[in-house]
């Protein structure tokens, strides 16, 4: 039995385990998923197992449990560590999905749900692809699982599990599906990330809420303070204004500028797929540049005062926002964070407090394209897609991957099935049924050249 022939026989049955994840609301940022989040790392302890892994365990963190699974056909083999995540985003606001995004339907050829994609949906992939490969004896080297539940919130607890647990984690290799291709005719594998660094901002005016007509104009207003010191923090050119910020920043080598201008990208397509009239971003660089090797600044959320129906005067007494930094290789999240907090305080007028607490983040990562995991990566990928990935950075952030370098000593594989079309973190989440499939088969075929 071919790989094809055993994926296409077992179809609806990987659907139907996938649907029984995607059920479960494994939402980390919200405590009152906390039941949830067990349940989801229970059943894919149970999912495990019946996939064919020699034993699979529930252990607890500081926050979410994860799940351990292994997999020994020779101790004398390579061994893959394949890491994922069962959280999800909030799936906030229901009244822009189609569907209830904790019920699976399949709909003009997709599978559309939160988690379809990120990360059930790709996790669930690179299982019944051990799977396949282990029911056809092709599976040469011993597979370890990792499976957290707190990447969505910056894996806070997973880098003390890996430091107590260096010897459980053992291996060769890490596997992780959690990144996306160029394109769906544009097989790739990602080999760069960007590093994060998040941060919630809080300034305080006035000790109350107070009436716009008898204090507008006299006392400072949070919001518009707020919003000053924030637009401040990029220039009219989209650079960073930071003080120090790029220093840790290395220039792109023609060679690499090169290579990006080598990926398939129609701009005109792009700009019509998220709705907007032009692109922006740093002086100097094209999109592609922008989006995966350049550091950046966003608002993710604002907030304060009156904002419910209706009107209110009100001189709000707090604003608050997140804020984010896409950070680029050999800029560390830390200093950044500091910087960025001194350079707030340092800015914040007389009139107001600030009040800046660093959430989380993470370093960058580049892998090596000339390792034999790359190779075997890259060759499966040709063999499930029909072309040859594309060696490719993205602009998305795993934080957890630079930790695993870090702790672990152990380099790692970014083998990702996802599209931009499939609208991650997004309402109406969705994933193509033939990339679940296409994605199982290369993973399948990854086990197959692995030895």
């Amino acid at each position: 039995m071919t790989i094809k022939t055993y994926i296409d026989s077992n179809k609806d049955r990987f659907l139907e385990e996938l649907f029984t994840l995607i059920r479960i609301p494994s939402v980390s940022s919200n405590p009152k998923h906390k039941k949830d989040m067990k349940l989801c790392a229970e059943r894919w302890m149970e999912l495990l197992l019946d996939s064919g892994a020699d034993s699979a365990v529930v252990m607890p963190t500081a926050g979410n449990p994860v799940v351990y699974g292994e997999k020994m056909v020779d101790p004398s083999a390579p061994t893959v560590l394949v890491y994922s995540h069962y959280d999800v985003m909030p799936a906030e606001p229901l009244d822009l999905w189609k569907s209830d995004p904790f019920e699976p339907v399949i709909r003009d050829g997709r599978i559309w749900a939160r988690g379809a994609d990120d990360d059930k949906g790709q996790a669930m992939m690179q299982v019944k692809g051990f799977e396949t490969a282990l029911q056809l004896g092709l599976l040469h080297c011993n597979v370890k699982f990792l499976f957290e539940g707190e990447e969505e919130i910056g894996s806070p607890s997973l880098e003390q599990f890996c430091r107590q647990h260096r010897e459980l984690l053992k291996a060769d290799i890490i596997l992780v599906s959690d990144t996306s291709m160029v394109g769906v005719e544009v097989p790739s594998l990602t080999t760069g990330l960007r590093g994060l660094a998040y941060w919630e901002v809080e300034v305080t005016g006035p000790n109350r809420d107070l009436h716009s007509g008898h204090f507008g104009g006299a006392v400072a207003n949070p919001i518009n303070v707020l919003c000053k010191l924030l637009a401040g923090i990029t220039d009219a050119e989209g650079r960073v204004t930071i003080p120090g910020f790029y220093a840790d920043v290395e220039d792109l080598s023609q060679d690499e500028r090169d290579m990006i201008a080598q990926i398939p990208f129609d701009e005109a397509k792009y700009k019509a797929a998220i709705g907007v009239d032009e692109v922006f971003g740093e002086t100097g660089y094209s999109t592609l540049e922008r989006n995966s090797t350049r550091p950046s600044f966003d608002i993710c959320g604002i907030w304060g005062g009156f904002t419910d129906e209706g009107s209110k005067t009100v001189l709000p007494s707090k604003a608050t926002a997140k804020v984010s930094c896409r950070l680029v290789p050999h800029q560390d999240h830390k200093k950044i964070s500091k910087q960025f907090e001194e350079y707030l305080v340092h800015l914040a007028p007389a009139y107001v407090k600030i009040k800046v607490t660093p959430m989380h983040g993470g370093q960058g990562y580049v892998c090596p394209i000339d390792m034999p995991a790359y190779k075997a990566a890259e060759d499966a990928v040709e063999e499930a897609f029909g072309k040859r990935p594309l060696a490719v950075r993205r602009g998305g952030s795993i934080p957890i991957i630079s930790t695993f370098e870090e702790v672990l000593g152990i380099k790692t594989i970014l083998m990702g099935f996802g599209l931009e079309q499939n609208a991650i973190h997004s309402p109406n989440e969705s994933c193509r049924l033939d990339y679940f499939y296409k994605g199982t088969e290369a993973v399948a075929e990854f086990y197959k050249r692995f030895k």
